[in-house]
């Protein structure tokens, strides 16, 4: 009888061991990266021959953060590298995120809740992870390094203008490394050197809290940057990495736009005239973002746009050209970013048709659906 018991406790924890280890990431995934059922989208020649032609660029998705392996093609997410290839992309920013608070509201959030630690321990993330914000991003940096050494020929991880440059005349994927919300440094600076190291080039500030290196657009302070950000600004423009604002207060963007020496981008957003959500920093502050060389990546979920689908996509981003200029626009579509999308990345085409139906010209097309992005990390990019 007790070696019944004992072999029944035993299949219990084995079967509890399956669900939280195996199940259960695979259904939050599932849940939280959804991609809304639609008609199959009709292209035309046109559009996309048009299409082809494009380097599709994307500023921001929260790939790496996820159980599933991006070298297969797979029937839950938004991305993985053959839907990519297949939509076109040929530059997509992979963002590490660390910490996530509960709830994710875009009025504000306190940063003593955090949802990443339970997710790192289902997903059997390394230990060091789940006390470490730092330990958290450098993991993610092996996951891309370690996309590119199996994957082959067709993707990879860039840190230099010239690894760009090369990877694009061989017609394959770019993908580079960007954190979201500086808080893996943890308080220190010398830890930016460390995540540079390991690849990272694009560094967003904020996340959806107060950090400290300053206020969050969801925070709680509404404060600008504070001395140790004004240091890891300065940092980063010495390391040519590329400044992402995304999140950031208001009087965060402004301060970073008086500091910096080099532009600065806002990789995942809306336009406020165009979807007033608290989501979306103000039309002025966006001016002033494009004043200084920068660009703005137009996001494809409902805090960005109000209504997920890919003719409000088109609508914003007509918006956003006509507001800033066809050059400062590009596309960033948050995808895996625990959000809803009209289409998932083997679908961009259809959002070149939306643009075409809209009445945007092809020169405009090509910038704005990766042109300009590719152009932006070309030159911004560290030379060596």
């Amino acid at each position: 009888m007790f070696r019944w018991i004992l072999g029944a406790a035993a299949a219990l924890v084995v079967i509890a061991a399956v669900v939280v280890f195996g199940v259960l990431p695979v259904m939050v995934d599932a849940d939280l990266n959804r991609v809304l059922e639609h008609e199959p989208y009709e292209i035309s020649d046109a559009a996309q021959a048009l299409h082809d032609e494009i380097p599709v660029a994307d500023l921001h998705a929260d790939t790496l953060l996820w159980m599933r392996d991006p070298v297969k093609r797979q029937s839950r997410g938004q991305t993985d590298l053959p839907r990519l290839i297949e939509g076109g992309v040929r530059l997509q920013v992979f963002t590490a995120v660390t910490k996530s608070p509960s709830g994710l509201n875009y009025e504000t959030n306190d940063p003593g809740s955090d949802d990443i630690t339970s997710l790192a321990i289902v997903q059997r993330w390394p230990p060091a992870t789940w006390g470490s914000l730092y330990e958290r991003a450098m993991y993610q940096a092996e996951r891309l390094a370690d996309i590119d050494s199996r994957y082959g020929d067709g993707f990879r991880m860039i840190r230099t203008r010239d690894d760009l440059m090369r990877t694009l005349e061989d017609d394959a994927l770019a993908g580079v490394f960007g954190i979201e919300g500086g808080h893996p440094l943890e308080g220190e600076i010398d830890n930016l050197d460390g995540l540079y190291d390991a690849g990272l080039r694009v560094i967003g500030l904020q996340h959806f809290f107060d950090n400290a290196l300053g206020g969050s657009l969801h925070g709680l302070s509404g404060a600008g940057l504070s001395e140790f950000g004004r240091a890891v600004v300065v940092r980063a423009n010495e390391q040519e990495m590329i400044i992402d604002v995304a999140h950031s207060s208001e009087a965060t963007v402004r301060d970073v736009l008086a500091l910096s020496i080099r532009p600065v981008i806002l990789s995942h957003t809306g336009l406020k005239g165009h979807c007033d959500s608290p989501r979306n920093v103000s039309d002025a502050l966006m001016k002033e973002i494009a004043e200084a060389g920068g660009l703005i990546g137009v996001g494809f979920w409902d805090g960005a746009v109000c209504t997920p689908n890919v003719e409000t996509i088109a609508d914003a981003i007509i918006y956003a050209v006509d507001l800033l200029g066809t050059e400062h626009v590009a596309l960033g579509s948050d995808f895996d970013g625990s959000v809803t999308t009209p289409l998932d990345a083997s679908q961009l085409a259809a959002l070149t048709q939306a643009l075409m139906d809209a009445g945007l010209e092809d020169d405009a097309i090509r910038a704005v659906m990766g042109e300009n992005a590719v152009r932006f990390f070309l030159e911004n990019l560290p030379a060596e």
